[in-house]
């Protein structure tokens, strides 16, 4: 199988695991969550990942069901783009002549944010063609369509240029790709010296094996959950030496907590991570390292 190439690039094979590739395509194509969607319309910035920090709850209080809905809504938006904007502040410094790789890019409001933040050029690869024309729609409409531009391809094997990017990352999507193979890429892509951040959730090895949690998790969005460890293990092996970890376990959960309330968004996977997070088997980790 291959992935179909936009005008004027190659086609990029995938990897062996094309079979289970084909399916997340099929899923990311077919989704059309307003837990997801409805949450981008606020300002054309779609996330895919969930949010971090201080919830306002008094949301809940609005009388009105419409408006109650709409606050809801607006502050759940609010915790996603924070989490965005924290991981993008850890792939500085960069200047508007970097190039940026956002791997498992969605709907692309994180290569948004990144070109946002610095200026910098940003190139983001998924596997759903759904996903990419919505996103270079999106950048088209901004006007920025020169500088970000989205791509159906495989993340493991992207076909862009080595050695040319200052900084890449993934956000909330290496549980679908075998580890060593996406370091393999990233470590490729990246300049000597280049930044590479990914936040992600994890299960805990002090906890022991995955949880049953965990694999509620797994089944709900077709992906395998990765061991704490094995991020580490794997950067060891391709050349990414972590800087900076960070546990945003506890930063997370007013953000289930909150959207758990949130009656026009619930998906029903709410409560499973909630039980997750509190029982310590799976923990949501922010982690940057260098290219060396």
């Amino acid at each position: 199988m291959t992935i179909a190439p936009e005008a004027g690039t190659k086609t990029v094979p995938v990897p062996s695991q094309s079979t289970y590739q084909t399916r997340v395509a099929d899923y990311w194509n077919a989704e059309e969550n307003p837990v997801n969607l409805e949450l981008g319309k606020i300002d054309d910035l779609y996330h895919h990942h969930y949010g971090i920090g201080h919830a306002d709850r008094s949301v809940l209080d609005e009388p009105d069901p419409g408006l109650r809905s709409e606050r809801i809504t607006a502050e759940l938006h609010r915790l996603e783009h924070a989490q965005a904007e924290l991981l993008a502040t850890h792939l500085g410094p960069l200047t508007p002549t970097d190039r940026v790789f956002d791997a498992g890019c969605g709907r692309g409001g994180g290569s948004v944010v990144a070109h946002l933040r610095y200026g910098c050029r940003a190139d983001g690869v998924t596997l759903s063609a759904k996903q990419a024309q919505f996103a270079n729609e999106q950048a088209r409409k901004r006007g920025i369509d020169d500088r970000v531009s989205y791509h159906c391809r495989n993340m493991l094997d992207t076909g862009l240029p080595s050695g040319e990017f200052a900084a890449s990352w993934n956000n909330e999507s290496t549980m679908y790709v075998e580890l060593d193979l996406l370091f393999a890429e990233h470590s490729r892509l990246l300049r000597r010296g280049g930044r590479y951040a990914v936040i992600t959730g994890c299960y805990n090895d002090t906890y022991g094996r995955a949880s049953r949690e965990v694999s509620l998790i797994n089944a709900h969005y077709i992906c395998d959950i990765h061991p704490r460890s094995a991020y580490f293990r794997a950067m060891a092996r391709n050349r990414l030496v972590p800087v900076h970890v960070e546990d945003l376990t506890e930063a997370t959960i007013p953000y289930w907590e909150l959207r758990r309330e949130a009656e026009h968004l619930v998906t029903g996977i709410e409560d499973t991570f909630l039980t997750a997070y509190k029982n310590g088997s799976f923990q949501y980790l922010l982690i940057a390292a260098d290219r060396v």
